[in-house]
């Protein structure tokens, strides 16, 4: 593991992802060639934004547990409403990226650490 991070966004930034700062990261700390063959692990789909910067600064393969897709219907399930910015698969964002997932096998652990943390920031509003 060269980075790790988690999401920022509940400062109001919504575009403090982890998957961006990771991309800015390796930008500044990797070779172009370290970046082409490095793996990045997370537990959720890139959305539009991280997949940009992914591609835009070269990073390799591509590993996550759930879908944009799943994210949206367990948060309409939740009783949400539809974010701004529409969810869009990490292949038609950027090319020649390898990028597996979702992990069936997770989907409902993942889930319900969605739910868990819907229910959090409803409470704090």
């Amino acid at each position: 593991v060269l980075f790790e991070d988690h999401n920022h966004v509940a400062g109001g930034d919504h575009t403090q992802h982890p998957e961006f700062e990771l991309a800015r990261w390796a930008a500044n700390n990797m070779t172009p060639e370290a970046r082409a063959q490095a793996t990045v692990y997370t537990s959720g789909e890139h959305c539009p934004m991280c997949s940009a910067a992914h591609g835009w600064v070269g990073l390799g393969r591509i590993v996550y547990a759930s879908s944009s897709k799943q994210l949206v219907e367990w948060l309409s399930d939740f009783g949400a409403e539809p974010g701004r910015v529409r969810s869009l698969p990490i292949e038609e964002v950027i090319r020649d990226t390898q990028v597996d997932g979702p992990v069936p096998e997770l989907a409902a652990e993942v889930r319900e650490l969605q739910r868990l943390s819907f229910e959090r920031q409803a409470k704090e509003g």
